[in-house]
This record gives structure tokens, sequence and C-alpha cells, in this order.
């Protein structure tokens, strides 16, 4: 019987995980936190169909249930290494681990907003991240600084992505539908609440992304301006007032919020960064390089070694399904 050891219990390894079991192999799971799926644990409902996360992570966790897969939580992969025909890994507590082959699945980290200075994260409390207003939604708690209902929102689009200053040239690929996902879920609980989101394109590449940016306008009133917002800046009464270009119109405008979210984008996490460095597979931007994005996708320069979902760029979570699935085949058919 084969073995495997599959680093990161996200969506990515748990569906390989469950799929390679089922074949038989044996099946080794390691995660760093404490629980598995947390990227998806604080979501409040997923696009495009508004299917709650929670539902989502209680079926993803069902198939863990196997007895072929071995949980290893709070345990951090640091080292990884061929060793004769196997594949030798390392923990953060120096635990050697040894596998027939090794499946990155270490997924992502959102893009810290700290580094967007001029936009005022952390220092106006009114300055909120996509994954804070996330949580918002899912406690129905959407608060200004000061506790009260906003009467105005403004989501704005590519931060960490698509810019030269954070050094990211790449579409971080769900920040726009979810910002459009997210002007829904506060209208729902706010009608009265105005809501603007500032774009520099809409990619709307999804089945039904379209239908859902365009509901949004038609039944909800979300507004869209498109231009970046240049400087954001606090005011006395606790809300934000942002300075931007409407580039359509080609004028420079004003305007104040009681909270202004920002859609922070993917970056490799440093799992990723790590283990690609270790084992010579570093991408672009940190991110895990694969043999070829059309049929080696799930394949490395590294014999037993495999990747497979946002280790490699930014996934939404039923294109990580999938490349894990994807990865899965793969590894049976050599193995």
């Amino acid at each position: 019987m084969k073995s495997i050891s599959i680093i990161g219990a996200g969506p990515a390894g748990i569906e390989a995980a469950s799929v390679l079991a089922k074949q038989g192999m044996t099946v080794a799971l390691f995660e760093k936190s404490s629980s598995p799926l947390k990227n998806i644990a604080d979501k409040a409902f997923l696009f495009p169909n508004f299917a709650a996360a929670s539902d989502i992570v209680e079926l993803m966790s069902k198939k863990l249930l196997n007895q072929n897969i071995t949980l290893h939580y709070d345990t951090e992969i640091v080292d990884m290494r061929r060793e004769g025909q196997g594949w030798k890994i390392v923990d953060g507590k120096g635990a050697t681990y040894y596998s027939d082959c090794v499946l990155m699945a270490t997924g992502y980290t959102p893009f810290d907003a700290h580094r967007k200075e001029e936009l005022g994260y952390g220092i106006y409390g009114g300055v909120v991240t996509s994954l804070e207003m996330e949580k918002m939604i899912r406690y129905n708690q959407i608060v200004n600084s000061l506790g009260e209902k906003p009467k105005r929102v403004v989501f704005l689009q590519c931060v960490g992505s698509r810019d030269e200053k954070s050094g990211n040239h790449y579409c971080s690929k769900v920040c726009c539908v979810t910002a459009v996902k997210q002007a829904i879920e506060l209208k729902r609980q706010l009608p009265d609440t105005e809501a603007y989101i500032f774009y520099m394109d809409l990619r709307m590449w999804g089945q039904h992304f379209e239908e859902l940016y365009r509901q949004s306008q038609q039944e909800y009133g979300v507004r869209y301006v498109r231009g970046r917002i240049s400087e954001a800046s606090g005011t006395f009464d606790g809300r934000v007032q942002i300075k931007a270009e409407d580039t359509l119109m080609g004028l420079p405008l004003k305007m104040t919020t009681d909270l202004l979210v920002l859609m922070v984008g993917m970056e490799a996490s440093e799992g990723t960064r790590c283990l690609a460095k270790a084992c010579g597979i570093c991408g672009d931007y940190g991110f895990a390089q694969s043999v070829d994005p059309h049929l080696g996708d799930c394949l490395t320069a590294e014999s037993g070694l495999y990747v497979c979902g946002a280790c490699k760029r930014p996934m939404s979570i039923n294109d990580v399904v999938n490349d894990a699935r994807a990865a899965a085949v793969a590894i049976l058919e050599a193995e």
C-alpha cells in the first residue's frame, strides 16, 4: 500500500486526501493550525449561490472520517526532501515523517493591508478588510468604528493585487465577485445603507458571476465607480474621507463613508514559500511552480512531489476542489 504526506488541511488537502484514501493509499495529513479549513471557517456565505460556509466546512470535514487518513494538527512542516525512493518531511519540532510521495496543498495567505499605508488600515477604525467585513456579515453585526449601523459603505477592489507598489502584478481572481457578494449581503441586512464599489476592471469570469453583478445593481441599488482610491483619512466624527478619481468621468472626487472595506488579495503563504524554496520549485511571487499549466499542472520537477490548489496561484474554492481531484488522479496514475 502506497503512502502519501499531504501538507495543508484546507479544501485542496482534504479533497485529495479523501480521494486517495478511498483508493487504498495511506494518507498522513499535516495542518499547522488546530483545526482544518481555516480560510473557509471564518466566512459567512460563498459565491455565487450564497451557500453557508459552515455547511461546506461540515461536509468537507466528514471526508476526513476514513481509517486510511491520519491527521496531524498543530504540525507545521518546515522542510522536505527526497530520501532514497521516497520523501522525508520535518516539522517545526524536529519530528520526521516518511512517505512514498508528497502533495503540497499549503494554500495562500491574505494580503496584509497594513502595507498600503495610504489607505489607513490600522490607523482609522472605519477602515476594515474584506475578511473583517465577512465576519460582520456572518454574525449580523455590521457596524462602524463607533458601534453604529453605517449609513454608507465603500468597497475598494485590488488591494494588494494588480499593484506596482505592493509588488503583486497579478489578479487575485476572487476579489471582484466577493465585493459584489458582500455588497448584496450588506443590503440584505441593512437595506437603507448606501453601497459603493470602486474598481479598476470588473472581472466577472465565473458562471453566474455576471448575473450577480447585474442583480446587485438592479435589485439592491449597489453603485459602481471606476477608479482607484488614492488616500483615506479620518474625520472628527469617526468616519473616513476618501480621495479618488472617477476615471470614466475624468474627474477627481471626495467622499465620506462610515466604512471603507479593503478587498485584500491572495499571496503565497509562508509555508508555500518555505517548502517551494526547499524543493527548488519556486514560481512567480513565491507560489509553487508546476511543470506545465496545461497538461502537468499538478506535477513538479521533483519526482514524487505534487502540488494543488492556491499554493500555485489564486483560486476559488470550486477551482481548488477540482484541482485537488486532478492531483489525486495524477498521483494514482504515477504510483
